[in-house]
């Protein structure tokens, strides 16, 4: 274990350096987007329009990590549902799936910090709220569905795409179309997190744990049930790896199928 540790230890950073920017992204464009005192609310009234912005700059924001050289060496998973799913997909070794996961917690709670620490009250303000996740005005029941169907598309998207030799280098654009689809669409019913690490790393800052089960079991089910379906339709062994983009010359300290051929012709087959 200690070996794995030091061996792997970089790529646990670069998770939680990936996660701690999208949370430092999202916390001005958030309070850019919807504090009062900012200029964004007063010309756009539509909340809408202003979802709609904050939609394509988390989008962009994150198609910017996935594909940097940190995180095309980490894998991108930025979220602990992802990896665990991979892990039950038996493409993460246990200790990296462990240390993945509290990398993770660890650098949404310390992107938060940051961002607080640069904003100052303003990220108090209820309209912002240290960009917190709680239901919405349709409740619990309605977050829960809405968390676990965003987790389950959002899954099955990244199997059938990244498992593709046609496709799998736009894993990390569909990815970002998506986060700003559901930012856009899906945020009034339960404030759009998917990940367990990004709604905590709010939460302990603001102190707001309103429904915070919701977002700890709703993504990890999503996406462990679009895990099952996949399975049950292409068979484990169609899942080559863990990485959201493998199209670069980066180590990969995952159970990587890319250089045997069987799982290459897989991925041809599934062109198909």
């Amino acid at each position: 274990m200690r070996e794995v540790l030091r061996h792997h230890s970089p790529e646990y950073l670069m998770e939680a350096a990936g996660l701690g920017l999208f949370m430092m992204s999202a916390c001005p464009f958030a309070t850019l987007l919807g504090h009062p005192a900012s200029p964004v609310p007063q010309f756009v009234a539509s909340p809408f329009v202003r979802r709609l912005c904050m939609g394509i700059a988390m989008g962009l924001t994150a198609v910017g990590i996935i594909y940097s050289p940190w995180d095309q060496q980490s894998g991108a998973h930025l979220n602990p549902s992802v990896t665990l799913t991979f892990f039950r997909l038996g493409k993460v070794k246990p200790w990296d799936a462990l240390c993945y996961m509290l990398a993770q917690f660890a650098g949404g709670v310390i992107g938060v910090c940051l961002a607080a620490a640069c904003l100052g009250q303003t990220i108090a303000h209820p309209s912002v709220n240290y960009v917190t996740t709680v239901p919405g005005m349709a409740g619990a029941g309605i977050a829960f569905v809405a968390e676990f169907v965003m987790a389950f598309v959002l899954m099955s998207m990244v199997l059938r795409v990244s498992n593709s030799a046609r496709l799998a280098r736009y894993t990390g654009l569909c990815a970002g179309v998506l986060v700003a689809t559901y930012i856009t669409v899906e945020a009034p019913l339960s404030g759009m997190s998917m990940n367990p690490a990004r709604t905590f790393g709010s939460a302990l800052v603001s102190q707001l744990w309103t429904a915070l089960w919701i977002y700890f079991v709703a993504p990890p089910l999503g996406m462990l049930t679009a895990a099952e379906l996949y399975r049950w339709q292409r068979g484990v062994h169609a899942v080559i790896c863990a990485k959201l983009h493998h199209h670069n010359r980066k180590r990969c300290i995952f159970h990587c199928g890319y250089q045997q051929p069987s799982h290459l012709d897989t991925a041809k087959v599934a062109e198909a």
